[in-house]
């Protein structure tokens, strides 16, 4: 289930990305934390290395080191990313520019409020 999980995670994190720029301290990390229930030494860590290529080889080295990266779930994150930034990118080029920036602007409190109240 975890690994199904981490895979949707990806995907929604890839679309999210391509539609408002955002992904890993955003998306990956609370949803590893408040879905998934990841410490959040390893849901930093997973989401490292879902996006090690591009942004986090030596930070997901250092949380490799002490143990805190789980294997399976960040390389599905990462194909999720792959693909599910390719639909988000077609999806907010197709959208009003202000809607999309609302969009995000309630996606930030969502979650700001998420994570203040109930963390």
């Amino acid at each position: 289930m975890q690994l199904l999980f981490s895979a949707a995670l990806g995907l929604g994190a890839g679309v999210l990305s391509g539609l408002f720029g955002i992904g890993g301290g955003l998306i990956i990390v609370p949803g590893l934390i408040l879905l998934a229930g990841f410490t959040q030494p390893m849901a930093a860590g997973t989401s490292l290395a879902a996006l090690l290529a591009p942004v986090g080889a030596l930070g997901a080295y250092q949380y490799w080191r002490e143990g805190q990266i789980a294997v399976w779930p960040a390389v599905l994150i990462a194909v999720g990313l792959l693909l599910g930034a390719y639909v988000g990118a077609r999806i907010g080029l197709s959208l009003p520019a202000d809607a999309v920036q609302r969009a995000f602007g309630v996606l930030l409190v969502l979650v700001g409020i998420r994570l203040a109240l109930f963390g």
